[in-house]
C-alpha cells in the first residue's frame, strides 16, 4: 500500500471552458497532482465526484445547467471532507459569506493566474504553499 504522503492527490476540475480545463490540467499535472476527471457543468461535477472520489475539487462559478455555488453546496453536503476551490472571474460576486455558506475552502480569481491556484491547492492538501513537487513560480 502506498503511504498517504507519497500518493498523488486526485483533483476533479470543473469549468465550462475546454481550453481553461486544459490549462488547469497541465499546470496541476506539472505540480505533481493527478487530474482524475473533468466536467463542464455543476450537474456533471456532482455525478463525477460521487464516482471518482477526488481529494480536492476545482470549480468554476459561472457554468450552464448548475452554477458553481449550487454545485459546491451539494458537493460539500455529500463530500464534507473534500476541499472545494472556486476558480472564477467573478470573485467579487461570490463573497466570503456565500463561500462560507457553501463550504468553499478558497476562492481564486482567474486573473491571479494558475500559479496562485496551484499554491492554494498545495496549501489545502499539504499545509504549505510549495511542496517539493510544486512549480517554483507558485506563490501564496
Amino acid at each position: 500500500m502506498v503511504d498517504e504522503p507519497l500518493r498523488k492527490r486526485r483533483i476533479l476540475v470543473i469549468d465550462d471552458g475546454d481550453s481553461v480545463r486544459d490549462v488547469i490540467r497541465i499546470f496541476l499535472e506539472h505540480a505533481g497532482f493527478e487530474v482524475c476527471g473533468e466536467a463542464g457543468d455543476g450537474m456533471e461535477a456532482i455525478e463525477l465526484a460521487a464516482n471518482l472520489k477526488p481529494d480536492l475539487i476545482v470549480l468554476d462559478l459561472a457554468m450552464p445547467r448548475m452554477n458553481g455555488a449550487e454545485a459546491a453546496s451539494i458537493l460539500s453536503a455529500t463530500m464534507p471532507d473534500v476541499p472545494i476551490v472556486v476558480l472564477t472571474m467573478y470573485e467579487n460576486v461570490l463573497g466570503s459569506a456565500l463561500a462560507s455558506a457553501v463550504s468553499v475552502k478558497a476562492v481564486v480569481d482567474k486573473t491571479e493566474g494558475i500559479g496562485r491556484l496551484v499554491s492554494c491547492i498545495c496549501l489545502l492538501l499539504y499545509g504549505c504553499a510549495e511542496p517539493t513537487h510544486a512549480p517554483k513560480s507558485a506563490s501564496c
